[in-house]
C-alpha cells in the first residue's frame, strides 16, 4: 500500500460484531460523531467520513455490526457488497472486544480471508482485566501475522496516537490469510492469547453484576425499574430545561425589540421581526430540551442498561405483535422517527418490520417537544410537578397508541408469530460524559439544521400570506386610536394604543390570504379546540410538527418595540374573534392529544414508503394516525367541557 505522496488515499473499512467499539474508533480517526450504543442494531447503514492525516488522505467507512458475513441478514449483505466493491489496496480494520474474545472470532476469520490488507484493533482491554482476562498482544501478532493495536477504553484515543499507529501498521500490513476451520482456529487462538488474572476479583465483580441483572431482568421489578428510569428521564427533560428555555425566550424577545427599533418602519422590518426572528425563535427556545433528551439517552446507552430494557420490553411487547427486536427502532424514534424506521431493516421478520415501521411515528420525537412544552406550559403554568407528569403522560399516550396499533396490524393485516429475541448483554460500565455531551451537541445541531431550513421557509411564506392583501383599518380600530390621542394619561394612552394595534393585526390577518385559508379549514379543527388562527398553525405543522409553534408566533406577531414579549406572554394575551382566550384549557388539552398522535411529518411518510415498499403503507399510516388523533382529541375535549373545564 503506497502512501508516500500527498495524492495517495488510504481507504479504511471498520468491521466487527455489534458493540465492540467501531463507532468510537470512527470518531477517533475522523473526529466524527457516530452514535455509540450498547445494543445491536443502532447503526442500520454504513457511516462514511473523509479527512487527511498529514499528507495522506483517508476515507473511513464504519460498517454495521454483524456476527458473520455469510448470514442471511441485511447487515451481512451490506458488508459483503461493500467489500466486493473495494479494490485490493483498501484496509480492513477488524475491531474485536477483549471481554467477549471468542464471540468475535467468526467475524474476524471471515474478514481476514478478504483479499486485501488487515489490521486488528482490540478494545476494552481494561474492562477485560477487571474481569480476570489478560490479552498477550505479542502472541496475538505471532498467531495471526497481522498488526494488532490496543484501544484500552472509550477514552483511550485521547492518550494514544492512533493515527500514527494506523499509518505505520498499514505500510506493512499483509494480504489475506487462509483459515480452514473457523471454529477450531478461533478456539486455538483464544486459548493461545488469553490468560486468567486476579480470579477472585473477577468472581466478585461477576456476582455483583449477576445480582443487578437479576433485578433489572425480573418480570415485575424489571418493568418497575424501566418505568422509573423512563419517568425520571422524560420528567427531567421538562424540569431541568425550563430555566435555559426562559432565558432564550427572553433573549429572542429582546433581540426582536432591538432589531425593530434599529430598522426603519416598513415591510422589511416586519418580515425580519415577525416572520424570521419571531418564527424561528419559537422553535429554537426548545433546543435545551432536545439537547437534554439526547444527553440522558446517551448516558443510559453507555451504562449498558438499555440492552436489559430490550429484554424487559420483549416480554411485555411480544403479546401485542412487537418483539424485542423492535425495541431499538422504537427507542430511536423518541429522537426522530426517520432513523427509527431505518433501524427496522435489522428486524429479521418482514411482518415485524412493517408493524414497527407503521407505529414508529407514534413515539414522541424531538420535533414534538416544542409543542408539548408550549401546551403543557399553558395548562400548568405554576405547577412544574404536575406539568412534568403531563409531559410524561404524552410519551405514555404515544407508546400506548403504538402498542394497540401494532396489535391491530398483526391481528388483521400481518398475522403470524414473531421470532424470539436473542440479545447479548453488554457489561455495566461508567458512561463517558464527554462523549455523551458530544452526541447531544451533534444531534442538537442536526435538529437545528434540518428543522431550521423548513421552519425559516414556512415562516416567510406564512408571514407573506398573513400580510397580504393589505386592508384599511376598521372603524373600531380608528375609534381606539382616537381615544388614545384624546387621553391625557400617557400610560392609559399607551394601553389603548396597544389594544388598537392588536385588534388591527388580528383583523389584518383575518382578511389576508392566510385568514381565508384558516376560515375554510376551521370547521375541521374546531372540535379539537382550534379557531381559524390555530387551524392555520395545525395545517402548517403537517410539513413538520415543530412548525406549529413558529407558525403561531408568526400569526400573533411580536410585542411592542418598547415592551418585548415572550412567546408565552403573546399566546396568553391573544384572543379569538369572540373575545375569548385563544387557548383555553380545554382547547390546549385537545390540541395536545392531537399532536401526540397525529402523523405530521412529510419526510417520515417518504421514508415509510421507501422502507415498507409502497405508498399504500404510507397512506395507511397517515390516514390512521390522523383519524385516531382527531377522534381522541375531540372526545377528550368534549369530556373536559362536560366537567366544566372551559
Amino acid at each position: 500500500m503506497k502512501m508516500e505522496s500527498g495524492g495517495d488515499t488510504l481507504c479504511i473499512s471498520i468491521a466487527g460484531n455489534p458493540n465492540v467499539g467501531k463507532s468510537t474508533l470512527f470518531n477517533a480517526l475522523l473526529s466524527g460523531r457516530a452514535r455509540v450504543s450498547n445494543y445491536p442494531g443502532i447503526t442500520a447503514e454504513a457511516l462514511n467520513g473523509q479527512g487527511s492525516w498529514g499528507e495522506v488522505k483517508v476515507e473511513v467507512t464504519d460498517l454495521p455490526g454483524c456476527y458473520g458475513l455469510q448470514l442471511d441478514l441485511p447487515e451481512s449483505r451490506l458488508c459483503n457488497e461493500h467489500f466486493a466493491a473495494q479494490n485490493k489496496s483498501h484496509l480492513i480494520v477488524s475491531v474485536i472486544d477483549a471481554v467477549g474474545l471468542r464471540r468475535n472470532m467468526n467475524m474476524l476469520a471471515e474478514c481476514l480471508q478478504q483479499d486485501c490488507s488487515h489490521i486488528i484493533v482490540i478494545t476494552r482491554t481494561d474492562e477485560a482485566r477487571l474481569r480476570g482476562i489478560e490479552i498477550d498482544f505479542d502472541r496475538f501478532r505471532e498467531q495471526v501475522g497481522v498488526p494488532v493495536i490496543e484501544l484500552a477504553n472509550k477514552n483511550s484515543h485521547r492518550q494514544e496516537p492512533i493515527k500514527d499507529q494506523f499509518l505505520e501498521a498499514a505500510k506493512n500490513a499483509p494480504e489475506s490469510i487462509e483459515v480452514d476451520d473457523v471454529a477450531e482456529w478461533g478456539d486455538d487462538l483464544v486459548a493461545a492469547v488469553s490468560r486468567p488474572v486476579r480470579p477472585e476479583e473477577a468472581r466478585k465483580r461477576k456476582e455483583k453484576e449477576d445480582r443487578l441483572d437479576g433485578m433489572l431482568l425480573h418480570p415485575i421489578w424489571g418493568l418497575a425499574s424501566f418505568l422509573i428510569v423512563m419517568g425520571l428521564l422524560f420528567g427531567s427533560v421538562f424540569w431541568l430545561a425550563q430555566f435555559p428555555m426562559e432565558w432564550l425566550d427572553n433573549f429572542f424577545a429582546s433581540v426582536s425589540s432591538w432589531v425593530g427599533s434599529a430598522m426603519p418602519e416598513g415591510e422589511i422590518r416586519d418580515l425580519v421581526t415577525e416572520g424570521i426572528i419571531g418564527g424561528v425563535s419559537g422553535t429554537l427556545i426548545f433546543l435545551p430540551q432536545v439537547l437534554l433528551l439526547f444527553f440522558l439517552i446517551s448516558l443510559l446507552e453507555e451504562t449498558g442498561y438499555l440492552a436489559r430494557a430490550a429484554l424487559v420490553a420483549d416480554r411485555w411487547l411480544r403479546p401485542f405483535g412487537l418483539p424485542g427486536h423492535s425495541f431499538v427502532p422504537l427507542l430511536s424514534s423518541h429522537a426522530c422517527a426517520i432513523p427509527g424506521i431505518l433501524c427496522t431493516r435489522l428486524i429479521p421478520d418482514r411482518r415485524d418490520r412493517l408493524a414497527a415501521i407503521l407505529v414508529a411515528p407514534f413515539l414522541s420525537c424531538a420535533a414534538r417537544l416544542p409543542v408539548y412544552q408550549l401546551l403543557v406550559g399553558l395548562l400548568f403554568p405554576n405547577n412544574p410537578f404536575i406539568a412534568g407528569l403531563a409531559f410524561i403522560g404524552c410519551y405514555l399516550l404515544g407508546a400506548l397508541a403504538a402498542i394497540l396499533t401494532a396489535f391491530l396490524v398483526r391481528q388483521f393485516l400481518l398475522p403470524g408469530r414473531s421470532p424470539y429475541l436473542l440479545l447479548e448483554l453488554p457489561p455495566f460500565q461508567r458512561p463517558a460524559i464527554l462523549d455523551s455531551l458530544k452526541t447531544a451537541g451533534y444531534r442538537g445541531w442536526l435538529f437545528v439544521k434540518n428543522a431550521g431550513t423548513v421552519i425559516l421557509l414556512m415562516c416567510i411564506v406564512l408571514w407573506w400570506l398573513g400580510s397580504y392583501p393589505k386592508t384599511d383599518e376598521s372603524a373600531q380600530v380608528l375609534d381606539l386610536r382616537a381615544r388614545a390621542e384624546a387621553t391625557a394619561s400617557a400610560e392609559e394612552s399607551s394601553l389603548i394604543e396597544a389594544e388598537a394595534d392588536a385588534l388591527a393585526a388580528r383583523e389584518g390577518t383575518s382578511a389576508s390570504y392566510l385568514g381565508q385559508i384558516g376560515r375554510t379549514v376551521e370547521p375541521v379543527f374546531a372540535p379539537i379546540g382550534a379557531d381559524w388562527q390555530l387551524s392555520i398553525s395545525v395545517m402548517a405543522s403537517f410539513a413538520a410538527r415543530e412548525v406549529f409553534v413558529s407558525a403561531t408566533s408568526v400569526l400573533l406577531g411580536t410585542g411592542e418595540e418598547d415592551d418585548p414579549q415572550t412567546l408565552m406572554q403573546k399566546i396568553k394575551g391573544s384572543k379569538r374573534d369572540d373575545g375569548s382566550p385563544l387557548l383555553t384549557p380545554s382547547s390546549a388539552a385537545g390540541l395536545l392529544v392531537f399532536f401526540v398522535l397525529a402523523m405530521q411529518c412529510l419526510p417520515t411518510l417518504a421514508v415509510t414508503r421507501k422502507e415498507a415498499g409502497g405508498w399504500k403503507w404510507a397512506l395507511l399510516q397517515l390516514v390512521w394516525m390522523s383519524l385516531l388523533a382527531w377522534s381522541l382529541a375531540a372526545a377528550f375535549r368534549v369530556f373536559l367541557l362536560s366537567l366544566g373545564v372551559a
